[in-house]
C-alpha cells in the first residue's frame, strides 16, 4: 500500500478528541449562572411522567425505567413536589371498635387534621363521664329517687305477702320467703309447728294438713309470676334511673360532638354507638376513677383490668394529614411487607398475647392514600409476598390489614380482621429496563396496573443548549453542597470528560451521579491547593487520582507486558499472528489490554476451531463473531472447489471468559495471514468486529482499546511506525487522552480507520488485497491470490494424499486374493 493510501485511512488529529472550548462560555464562575431546574436532557422521560402522575384513570400507574445515577428519583421528587402541592390533602383515617363485632374494628375517614380531633373529642367525653358519673350515683338526689323506687316497690311486695298470707291463715299455714322461694309451714294454736310437733300429730291430721299445703301450693304458683314482674320492675326503674343518670350527663356532649361531625355520617353513627355502649356498661363507669375494686386481685393489675374495659373507646388514629399543604407523597425505602401494608401488633397479658383495635399499625399504602407512592422495583419483588399483595391492592382498590402468619399458616387461628380501606394511589416503581422488560413478559397484571413507562436515558445530544443546561447544573450543584464556584475552564472539562464517560464525541453523560462525584472530588483538590475557584487543572487532577486509585491491575498487566511475561510484540513481522485488543471492566474502571492472538493451518476439510470455544470460555457473541470470519472465508474462497485446511485460533495467555464480536476482524486476519504464509506487523493493533461481507463494524471500548496498547508501545519505545487498526464507523466514539492525542499530534503514534477487511489487510501486509476478477481469480501479486494459490495448494496436496491412502488399502487385499489362487492350483497339480 503507497503512503497516499495510508494517509487515507489515517484519522485526523482534530477527530481523535472533541474540545470544549471555554471562550465559548458567557460567564466567568458557576456563580454568574442561574441554577438549573429539574434534570438534564430527560425531556421524555419528564412527559411521561408528568402524563402519568396527573392522569386519574385506572391503572395508570409508572415505572421509571434506566440505569441508577441518572436522576430518576431526582426528578420523580421533583414532579410529585409539584403535583402533590395542587391537590387537596388526603381525608385521615382511623380504626375504632366495632360494637356489634368485635373481632372486626371499623376503619372512619375524616377530612384532614379531623381524626386527632375526634380521638380527643370521645377520650374527653369518657373521662367527663367516668368522673361524674360516680358523683351522680353520690348524690342526695339519686340517693332519693333510689329509695323512692325501692319503697315503692318494697310496698307492693309487702301487699303481694299480705293477701298471701291471708290465705295461708285461713288454712291454719304460714308462709316464708327465703331466697330458694315461698316456704309453708302448719300452725298449731296459732304458732308454727316444729318437726317433733308435726311428727306427733294423728296421721289423719297430717293428711288434712297436706290437702291445705297443696292448696296453698297451687295459690302461690299462680301469683308467683306477678312477684317475679315485681322483681323486674324494680330492676328495669333502678336501670332507667341508672340510664337516665348517665344520659343526662354524655348527652350534651355526644350531641356536640354530632353536630360537629355531621357531615360525616359514619362519625355521628359511631358516636350513637358509644353513647349506647356506655349505657350497656354502667357498672363500669360506677366505679369512678379513683375507687380500687376488691375482687381478690393485686390492686395494680386490678387497675390495669378496669382500664382496659375503657381500651374499646379509644379512636386509633394510623394515618392524619393535620397541616398538609397538597397530597401525600411517601418514598418507601424498604418496602417490606409490613412497611407497605401495616400490621396488626400484640402484647402480653396473664400469660397470654393478646391484641386489638389499638394495636393496628399502617403501612406506606395508608400514609399515601389520597396521593403518592414511590418504591424500588427490585426491593418490592424480592421481599416475601409484597409483590403479589401490592398488586391485589391496587386491583381491588383496597388495602387490607393482614399478618404474615394469616397468609402462611396452615391452621386459621383467632385474630383481627381489620376493615379495608378504600385506595386510591399513584404508585411509582423505580428500576432497571431489564426488570421492566422481565415484568411485561410473564405478569399479566403488571400490564394492566402499570400502563406508562417513564425511559431514562443515558445520554444527551451534546449540542450548544444542552452544554448550558450542563453548566447550570453544574452551578446548582455547587451551591447545594456548598463547593468552590467552577470556572469555565473547569466546566469546560467537565464537559470533555462527560463526553468521554458515554464515548461519543456528540453525546453527554447523563450518568449524573458520576459527574457529581467529579465535581466533588474537584472541589476537594482546589481546597487542597488554596484555590478560590476550581479549574480545569483540579478537574483533569481529580480525573487522574481516580484513575490511579483503580489501576492496580492494568498497571500489573502492563508490567507483564514489559518484562515479557505476557508477549505481546509491537515491532516486527509474524505469520499468522496479531495483536487484538479487549477490554477489562472492573466496574469502577474500565481499560484496554492488548493481546496476541495466532491461527494455525493444516490440511483438513475445512474445520476452523476456535480453542476458547472448545473449552467453554468462550461468550455467546464472541462465538458468533467466529462463525460470522468462518461464513466469509468460505463465502470468499470456497466458490470454485471445496477448502482443503483445518485451522485453529485461541487468544494466547488469556485465561478468563472471551466474549464479544470485537476480535473477529483479527481473527480473520490471523487466519488468512496463516493460510497464505505472508506476515503481518506487529506495530499494529487491531480492533473491529466483521460480517459474512467483509464489512468492518462499530465495536465498544475503542478508547481503552487504543490508550491500552499505545501504553505498551510507550514503555517499549514509542517509533512513529506503531499505530492501532479501528471502524471507521467508530470515529465518533473517539474521546482519547491529552496525552495520546499530543503523541499522535507528533507523529509517535497512529489511529487508522478501515470500513473493509481488504483494507486492514493492506495495512498489516504491505500488499495489495486484490480484486476478483472474471473468470474467478484474483490478480497475481495480490494477497488474496496468495490465500488462494494456497488453498489450491492444499487442494492439490489433499487430493494426493487421499489417492495414495485409497492406494494402500487395495493393494492387500490384491496380494491375498493372489495367494489363496496359488494355493488352490499348488492342490490341483497345476
Amino acid at each position: 500500500m503507497n503512503n497516499r493510501s495510508l494517509q487515507t485511512l489515517r484519522v485526523p488529529v482534530k477527530l481523535l478528541r472533541r474540545e470544549c472550548n471555554p471562550l465559548a462560555f458567557k460567564f466567568q464562575t458557576t456563580d454568574d449562572l442561574r441554577t438549573l431546574e429539574g434534570t438534564v436532557g430527560q425531556d421524555r422521560a419528564t412527559s411521561a411522567m408528568d402524563f402519568a402522575l396527573s392522569i386519574e384513570a385506572e391503572g395508570y400507574n409508572l415505572y421509571i425505567a434506566g440505569p441508577s445515577g441518572t436522576g430518576r428519583s431526582t426528578e420523580l421528587k421533583t414532579q410529585l413536589e409539584r403535583i402533590a402541592a395542587k391537590r387537596t390533602p388526603a381525608r385521615d383515617w382511623c380504626y375504632v371498635f366495632n360494637f356489634r363485632e368485635p373481632a372486626r374494628p371499623c376503619a372512619l375517614s375524616l377530612p384532614a387534621g379531623l381524626g386527632h380531633k375526634l380521638g380527643h373529642d370521645v377520650d374527653d367525653l369518657i373521662a367527663h363521664v367516668r368522673r361524674e358519673v360516680p358523683k351522680a350515683f353520690e348524690s342526695d338526689e339519686y340517693a332519693q329517687r333510689r329509695d323512692q323506687i325501692n319503697r315503692e316497690m318494697q310496698q307492693q311486695r309487702e301487699r303481694f305477702f299480705e293477701t298471701l298470707q291471708r290465705e295461708a291463715q285461713g288454712r291454719e299455714l304460714a308462709v316464708n320467703a327465703t331466697p330458694m322461694g315461698i316456704n309453708t309451714v302448719p300452725l298449731l294454736d296459732g304458732k308454727p309447728a316444729t318437726k317433733e310437733q308435726y311428727d306427733a300429730l294423728p296421721d289423719d291430721q297430717k293428711h288434712a294438713i297436706t290437702g291445705r299445703t297443696a292448696e296453698l301450693d297451687s295459690i302461690i304458683a299462680q301469683m308467683a309470676p306477678q312477684l317475679r314482674r315485681l322483681d323486674r320492675t324494680a330492676a328495669q326503674l333502678q336501670a332507667e334511673l341508672d340510664t337516665q343518670v348517665v344520659k343526662l350527663i354524655a348527652t350534651p356532649l355526644l350531641e356536640e360532638m354530632k353536630r360537629d361531625y355531621g357531615a360525616e355520617p359514619r362519625v355521628v353513627a359511631y358516636i350513637d354507638e358509644v353513647g349506647a355502649d356506655m349505657i350497656e356498661h354502667i357498672d363500669a363507669f360506677r366505679a369512678g376513677e379513683e375507687n380500687e375494686p376488691q375482687q381478690g386481685m393485686v390492686p395494680m393489675l386490678a387497675a390495669a383490668q378496669r382500664e382496659g374495659a375503657f381500651d374499646r373507646y379509644q379512636v386509633n388514629v394510623i394515618v392524619t394529614h393535620d397541616g398538609a399543604h397538597g397530597a401525600p407523597v411517601v418514598f418507601e425505602e424498604n418496602p417490606s411487607y409490613y412497611h407497605l401494608f401495616g400490621r396488626v401488633d400484640y402484647r402480653s397479658s396473664l400469660g397470654s398475647m393478646v391484641t386489638d383495635h389499638t394495636m393496628i399499625k399502617p403501612g406506606a399504602l395508608h400514609r399515601a392514600n389520597g396521593g403518592f407512592l414511590a418504591v424500588d422495583a427490585l426491593d418490592a419483588l424480592t421481599q416475601p409476598l409484597v409483590w403479589q399483595t401490592l398488586k391485589r391492592a391496587l386491583r381491588t382498590r383496597q388495602v387490607r390489614i393482614e399478618n404474615m402468619g394469616e397468609q402462611l399458616s396452615i391452621l386459621p387461628t383467632a385474630t383481627l380482621t381489620p376493615e379495608p380501606i378504600p385506595l386510591d394511589v399513584k404508585v411509582t416503581m423505580i428500576g432497571t429496563t431489564r426488570v421492566f422488560q422481565l415484568l411485561q413478559m410473564s405478569d399479566d397484571d403488571f400490564r394492566k396496573l402499570f400502563k406508562v413507562k417513564a425511559d431514562f436515558a443515558t445520554d444527551v445530544e451534546r449540542i450548544n443548549g444542552h452544554v448550558e443546561i450542563y453548566a447550570r447544573f453544574i452551578a446548582r450543584q455547587v451551591r447545594e453542597k456548598g463547593m468552590r464556584p467552577f470556572d469555565r475552564g473547569g466546566v469546560a472539562r467537565v464537559v470533555e470528560h462527560s463526553s468521554r464517560m458515554v464515548a461519543d464525541q456528540d453525546k453527554l453523560s447523563l450518568r449524573m451521579i458520576d459527574v457529581v462525584d467529579l465535581l466533588v472530588e474537584a472541589d476537594y483538590w482546589a481546597c487542597l491547593e488554596g484555590s478560590k475557584t476550581v479549574t480545569a487543572a483540579h478537574v483533569e487532577k481529580a480525573i487522574e487520582e481516580k484513575v490511579y486509585r483503580s489501576s492496580l491491575l492494568e498497571e500489573r498487566i502492563q508490567e507483564y507486558i514489559a518484562n515479557g511475561t505476557i508477549k505481546v510484540d509491537v515491532s516486527g513481522e509474524v505469520v499468522g499472528q496479531v495483536n487484538g485488543l479487549s477490554v477489562y471492566d472492573l466496574g469502577d474502571y474500565a481499560f484496554g489490554r492488548p493481546s496476541r492472538i495466532t491461527a494455525r493451518v493444516s490440511l483438513g476439510r475445512g474445520q476452523v476451531v476456535n480453542l476458547e470455544r472448545e473449552i467453554a470460555r468462550s461468550g455467546p457473541s464472541h462465538s458468533k463473531g467466529f462463525l460470522i470470519l468462518t461464513g466469509y472465508i468460505n463465502g470468499k474462497f470456497a466458490h470454485r472447489q471445496p477448502l482443503s485446511f483445518a485451522a485453529s485460533l485461541t487468544f494466547e495467555q488469556v485465561y478468563d471468559e472471551v466474549d464479544g464480536d470485537s476480535a473477529s476482524s483479527s481473527e480473520l486476519y490471523a487466519l488468512l495471514s496463516a493460510i497464505a504464509d505472508v506476515p503481518l506487523r506487529q506495530n499494529f493493533a487491531v480492533t473491529g468486529s466483521v460480517n459474512q461481507l467483509g464489512e468492518v463494524q462499530a465495536i465498544g471500548g475503542v478508547n481503552e482499546k487504543i490508550e491500552g496498547f499505545y501504553a505498551v508501545c510507550k514503555a517499549r519505545g514509542l517509533t512513529g511506525d506503531q499505530g492501532v487498526i479501528i471502524p471507521k464507523d467508530n470515529i465518533h466514539n473517539l474521546m482519547l487522552k491529552p496525552e495520546v492525542v499530543d503523541a499522535i499530534r507528533d507523529g509517535s503514534f497512529t489511529v487508522y480507520a478501515v470500513s473493509k477487511v481488504e483494507q486492514g489487510i493492506e495495512l498489516l501486509t504491505g500488499m495489495p488485497a486484490g480484486n476478483l476478477r472474471k473468470d474467478g481469480t484474483y490478480t497475481r501479486g495480490t494477497f488474496f491470490r496468495k490465500v488462494t494459490d494456497c488453498l489450491e495448494a492444499m487442494t492439490r496436496r489433499a487430493i494426493e494424499v487421499n489417492r495414495a491412502a485409497q492406494k494402500e488399502l487395495v493393494a492387500p487385499t490384491t496380494t491375498n486374493a493372489d495367494n489363496g489362487r496359488r494355493k488352490r492350483d499348488g492342490r490341483n497339480g497345476k
